[in-house]
């Protein structure tokens, strides 16, 4: 399926999908939050997918919320806020529960909601010049539907320093306090960085990415009591399935796993 907003490229296993409203900073739009939600709803059954790299045109990976759209909402009744804001809050959590691994290309600046976008890769790598902030109390709203992933990413402490002030804040201090895990000199530096991330995605078993995935959800929105026979049933079944019983025998035998692609 074509899209207006997104551009979407899938090669070796990799699917990319680039925001594509430059002359708008990749700012989204309800255009925008549809197509996100459509494409991320089915993306994870591709056959032969293994990952995903969440990327923008232009000179910045994304400004939040278009003002044109932002226009609209001042005359929505609360209903229709809540409408609006349902369809955001799914954009994300789709995004952020596809099985497969996400890696954010991050150039320029991400502000507001493309905070959040960033937040619900997996990975996210930036350049030395990018810029962020979580500047919605400047306008006197909140960063409310992006709040889950966002504290789950850089913590409440963090998340009270930047969401109380809305500061602007570079890429040295997103690397300190997790919001990415990777800062490159510069934009040039950043396909070699993403291409190495995601050889090592595809060189780990694309079943045991999934799980893995799945774990850290149920471990982090679980307690401890919840956890444990989680864990020891999860483990169980990777070891016994064919992709588990694959990797710990080539392991053993020193050989490579057979979802290893050779160079």
């Amino acid at each position: 399926m074509g899209y207006n907003t997104l551009l979407v490229d899938e090669s070796n296993g990799v699917i990319t999908v680039r925001l594509n409203r430059p002359d708008v900073h990749n700012a989204f739009n309800d255009e925008l939050i549809g197509e996100a939600i459509d494409l991320f709803t089915s993306i994870g059954s591709r056959n032969g997918a293994r990952a995903v790299v969440l990327r923008s045109d232009g000179p910045n990976f994304c400004a939040g919320a278009d003002l044109k759209w932002m226009s609209k909402m001042v005359s929505y009744t609360r209903d229709e806020n809540i409408r609006d804001s349902s369809l955001l809050a799914k954009m994300y959590a789709v995004i952020n529960e596809c099985p497969l691994p996400v890696v954010g290309r991050i150039q320029g600046a991400a502000i507001g909601g493309g905070v959040g976008l960033v937040a619900v890769c997996d990975i996210a790598i930036a350049t030395a010049q990018s810029k962020f902030g979580l500047s919605e109390v400047k306008l006197g709203i909140l960063p409310a539907v992006i709040s889950p992933y966002v504290i789950a990413r850089i913590g409440q402490s963090h998340a009270r320093a930047l969401f109380l002030t809305g500061e602007r804040f570079d890429a040295e201090r997103a690397l300190r306090i997790g919001l990415v895990h990777r800062v490159v000199p510069t934009a040039d530096d950043l396909d070699a960085a993403v291409d190495e991330t995601l050889g090592q995605l595809q060189t780990s078993g694309p079943a045991a990415v999934k799980a893995c995935k799945k774990l850290i959800a149920f471990v982090s929105a679980n307690e401890l009591a919840e956890s444990i026979p989680y864990t020891i049933e999860a483990i169980a079944t990777r070891r016994v399935s064919e992709e588990g019983q694959q990797g710990m025998n080539a392991f053993l035998k020193k050989e490579k796993a057979p979802w290893v692609k050779e160079n």
